[in-house]
């Protein structure tokens, strides 16, 4: 009787320990893609003047590969979660990952416009196509995960 309440109980702490554990990793996690975000977007928007950029630019290189990567480790973290956490999640994961993806995809369809003039307005769909995934498209999709993610996380935490 008595030892089973207490095996139970500590079963209980272990396996709350184990989840507070996996939603500080989620968290930070997602808190660091927000700062690389905010480094990053600060780069390409203030108007630097051009030896600090040029300065700069090996950093923001660094940066925009731990934002790729981050994406990438938490779209596998997230498929271990279940309902709409697992879908925000994954959404900032993917989000985070398709702007490096589209804009390479981008840049390769432009390329093959211009080398394959018969193909030229296929590719050159293709290529735009791309270029408002990369540019448009995923930073809302990034917003909107990461907005849903943390909402969804604080109600785990709470419940």
């Amino acid at each position: 009787g008595i030892i089973y309440i207490m095996n139970r109980s500590i079963e209980k702490s272990i396996s709350k320990n184990e989840f507070m554990k996996k939603i500080l990793r989620l968290k930070t996690t997602l808190y660091s893609l927000i700062i690389i975000l905010f480094l990053l977007l600060a780069y390409f928007l203030i108007p630097f003047p051009v030896p600090i950029k040029r300065t700069l630019f090996s950093v923001v290189v660094i940066l925009g590969f731990i934002f790729f990567m981050l994406g990438i480790i938490l779209t596998f973290m997230a498929k271990k979660e279940k309902g709409k956490l697992k879908l925000f999640l994954m959404l900032t994961g993917i989000s985070a990952i398709a702007p490096f993806i589209f804009s390479i995809l981008h840049n390769l369809f432009y390329g093959l416009a211009i080398t394959f003039e018969n193909f030229e307005l296929i590719f050159e769909i293709l290529s735009a196509s791309f270029f408002i995934i990369a540019i448009i498209v995923a930073p809302i999709m990034f917003v909107v995960g990461i907005v849903g993610s943390l909402v969804f996380l604080r109600a785990s935490q709470s419940g």
